[in-house]
């Protein structure tokens, strides 16, 4: 049996890894196991059961908390795009006055810390303008 590529995990671990060297260790790092993808009834119940337990769709991959500031970052592979309800958390979390990111390089992940003002460990790369 072939293994089917996985970009985005792939990503969320070098992110997760990258952030645990630059941020200081008293930054939390947090990814929300936030849907279930097991098929069937089984898989349903127990997305049920994580939805009455407060998970909310769309939630971003990884929540960064770091001296008074909260950064959300949603990982995604180089064509990835964003669901509705993952554009309509970015849009609740920015109303809210929280960063949010979308990240699909360990370039991007370093230059989103650097321009929400999080003080790290290590050079942040040049930043682009946003396309």
């Amino acid at each position: 049996m072939k293994r089917r590529g996985t970009p985005e995990a792939d990503l969320q671990r070098a992110v997760v890894q990258a952030l645990r060297f630059a941020l200081p260790r008293t930054a939390i790092i947090h990814h929300c196991a936030n849907e279930v993808t097991e098929p069937g009834p089984r898989g349903a119940k127990r997305q049920a059961i994580l939805v009455g337990m407060a998970v909310h769709p769309g939630f971003a991959d990884l929540m960064v908390l770091c001296d008074g500031r909260v950064l959300f970052f949603e990982l995604k592979s180089l064509k990835g795009r964003l669901s509705p309800s993952q554009e309509a958390f970015r849009d609740a979390v920015l109303a809210q006055g929280h960063g949010w990111a979308l990240v699909r390089s360990l370039d991007d992940a370093l230059g989103a810390l650097a321009d929400h003002g999080f003080t790290t460990r290590v050079a942040t790369p040049l930043r682009r303008p946003a396309p």
